[in-house]
């Protein structure tokens, strides 16, 4: 199992970056497909997540109504639109995937066995 994570940059604040996850190994449509993000000093944080097959978005109350996930079933991929974006949003960006997830896990990241390399975002006020 393979999570290739890409779209990562540099913007300026109120800016949009587009985030892509491509998986290999295993059909993403079965899957809960999730984003984390990890600043300096702080702990992994829940972002945004599709649980499996249903398909329903869940987001952090940070990021609601900026970002959007969503998935193409078609190329096994998953995306996060951001918009607005803000400097408390620099990170690294980890997408993340799990067949057994519970929906009362969705925003734990350790109830995720599958992980992406990470991709940087950084938003400059």
């Amino acid at each position: 199992v393979q999570l290739q994570a890409s779209g990562g940059g540099s913007v300026q604040a109120g800016g949009s970056l587009r985030l892509s996850c491509v998986a290999s190994g295993i059909p993403s449509d079965s899957y809960t497909m999730a984003w984390f993000r990890q600043a300096p000093g702080k702990e992994r944080e829940f972002v945004a997540a599709l649980f499996r097959r249903a398909g329903t978005p869940f987001y952090a109350d940070s990021v609601k109504g900026r970002f959007t996930i969503s998935r193409d079933n078609a190329k096994n991929a998953a995306y996060l639109q951001m918009n607005s974006l803000k400097p408390e949003d620099t990170a690294i960006y980890y997408c993340a995937a799990e067949d057994s997830l519970i929906l009362s896990s969705i925003r734990t990241p350790w109830a995720y066995d599958y992980w992406g390399q990470g991709t940087q975002v950084t938003v400059s006020s």
